[in-house]
């Protein structure tokens, strides 16, 4: 089944609520970057937390998301366009886990910094806000963050399940706003829902549907808005990195050609190389300042 996520109102539309399934998306990362589980659950979940995210932009609007703990881990690095995401992690060989047998993800991320959101609407300049972290647990901290950045009451799960043998199996997660003037009797109701639904990676494990996801949160009453198709999608090319290149100027570009040999770069977000030649490079020279 394809990735896609929902999204509906619900309480007199006194409640929005988008529920996605990121399995294929968060397998496709972990096997690209060759991730342990740890690695593979902290990326996975900030992919499905930047899938929803994007859903909220306009077409051709871009996210980015930072987060640095000072963990094990290092830096995770998401970019989403519009139900299109991709990522990596500084380290990805990192395997904790916590006395229960649980990952430690928190641990892996640390709380010793910020997760930042950048977004770039067409304008002048991208528009950027931060908050620090803390739990380092991602569902936690952007709870955190859409309620100190962006006012908004927010309850965020996010999930990923991982086989015997430490392949992600189940992953997805669910976003609830409270919309302006919510009477507290829907606040609290909402409230005690939240609070005895199984783990979302869990409910996707049992078969559950993001239909079904949004039905539970709703008691079953709700209205379906959009239905969006998810995928982990890199637009990286040559001439991308060609342009790259050029920035660098001629003083750098002649240096490298002196070297008399290929270079190779490596796109961070899908492993893919790509070689420039001693020719390639001087043809870049020539559109260089």
């Amino acid at each position: 089944m394809n990735d896609y996520l929902n999204i509906a109102t619900c309480y007199n539309d006194k409640i929005r609520i988008y529920a996605a399934n990121t399995t294929n998306i968060c397998k496709h990362a972990q096997e690209i970057h060759n991730m342990w589980p740890t690695s593979a659950a902290a990326l996975g979940r900030t992919l499905t937390m930047a899938a929803i995210m994007s859903t909220m932009q306009k077409a051709g609007e871009r996210i980015t998301i930072k987060i640095n703990g000072g963990g094990p881990i290092g830096q995770i690095t998401v970019e989403a366009k519009y139900a299109k995401v991709r990522g990596f992690v500084h380290n990805p060989g990192v395997y904790l886990t916590n006395n229960n047998g649980k990952l430690a993800v928190g641990k892996a991320v640390g709380t010793d910094g910020v997760i930042e959101v950048i977004k770039d609407l067409g304008l002048k300049e991208p528009f950027s806000s931060s908050t620090n972290l803390i739990s380092g647990e991602i569902a936690e901290d952007f709870n955190n963050y859409f309620w100190q950045s962006e006012q908004t009451p927010t309850a965020i799960s996010l999930g990923v399940l991982f086989d015997k043998e430490g392949k992600v199996s189940d992953a997805g997660g669910f976003l609830v706003q409270v919309m302006p003037d919510c009477p507290e009797e829907t606040i609290s109701q909402l409230e005690k829902i939240l609070s005895e639904i199984k783990p979302i990676s869990s409910l996707i494990n049992e078969g559950k549907t993001p239909e079904d996801i949004i039905s539970l949160i709703s008691n079953g009453d709700y209205k379906l808005l959009e239905k969006v198709n998810l995928e982990y999608n890199c637009d990286c090319s040559k001439e991308r990195f060609s342009r790259g290149l050029i920035s660098l100027g001629k003083k750098e570009l002649e240096e490298m050609i002196a070297e008399n040999k290929d270079f190779e770069i490596n796109c961070n977000f899908c492993n893919k190389k790509y070689i420039f030649t001693c020719d390639d490079l001087k043809n870049l020279l020539n559109n260089a300042k």
